[in-house]
């Protein structure tokens, strides 16, 4: 047995800086303030239904597993502190987006077709790269990663390339502060045996001792929650400017 539970890596590494940044979330407009609730939602649901075959699926594979007595029960595959880690990462990071803020506003020539079709078939290209990967010695767990999380990658830069573009100063500071802080927060966890990565299903690859796989989830799974947020409001307000709405 551990001397950290995944409850207790909730509770030591999660919920604190939710709550600070939840605290921290600037009074917005009414308005802003009910999109900003249903894209969070959305985005939170999302995750959850999207996330949950794929990781109860590399868990039946051996991708990882967790240390004796750090879970309490599973649903499936996964502990049930794993869905419910499904659930808070995408509200931390949202969140935090939101103390920072950013403009939703939709300008003239962000629909042009070029950069968002360069900009979908680049990540779709990573998506073809991670299942290369799948067959290739070590290379499992990172083409689980990429050929799971690229595609989506892809619709939200085909759908929003060139807002993205243009923002990435703002939405990439939302990406970058939670994935780092969920690093540090993961190499302690594998560190103490919370759970443990396969070698022989991954590179071997580290960065400070956290493996390679485990630092580009964190940096996709928040690429996909602030680029989806963003991109949210951004149509939202694309639809007033044409009437829609």
């Amino acid at each position: 047995m551990t001397i950290l539970s995944y409850v207790g890596f909730h509770l030591l590494f999660v919920l604190p800086p939710l709550a600070v940044v939840a605290y921290a979330v600037p009074h917005l407009p009414a308005e802003r303030r009910r999109v900003g609730r249903v894209g969070l939602a959305l985005m939170t649901a999302a995750a959850l239904l999207y996330t949950t075959p794929w990781d109860n699926y590399l868990i039946q594979q051996g991708v990882w597993w967790y240390g004796e007595g750090t879970v309490l029960f599973r649903i499936g595959d996964a502990p049930v502190e794993e869905y419910t880690f499904f659930v808070l990462q995408p509200i931390l990071t949202g969140l935090w987006l939101y103390c920072l803020g950013f403009d939703p506003t939709y300008e003239p020539g962000d629909f042009d077709r070029l950069p968002r079709a360069v900009g979908a078939l680049a990540w779709l290209g990573l998506a073809g790269v991670g299942a290369l990967l799948l067959g290739r010695p070590g290379g499992y767990y990172l083409g689980a990663i990429l050929v799971w999380a690229c595609p989506v990658v892809a619709l939200q830069w085909g759908v929003g390339a060139n807002y993205l573009r243009r923002t990435w100063r703002r939405w990439g500071l939302a990406v970058a502060v939670p994935t780092v802080y969920l690093w540090f927060a993961d190499r302690i966890a594998i560190g103490l045996g919370v759970w443990t990565i396969s070698d022989d299903l991954s590179t071997g690859v580290d960065l400070l001792g956290l493996p390679i796989e485990e630092a580009i989830f964190f940096l996709v799974t928040n690429l996909l929650v602030v680029q989806g947020m963003v991109l949210f409001e951004w149509v939202i307000d694309k639809w007033r400017a044409d009437g829609t709405i």
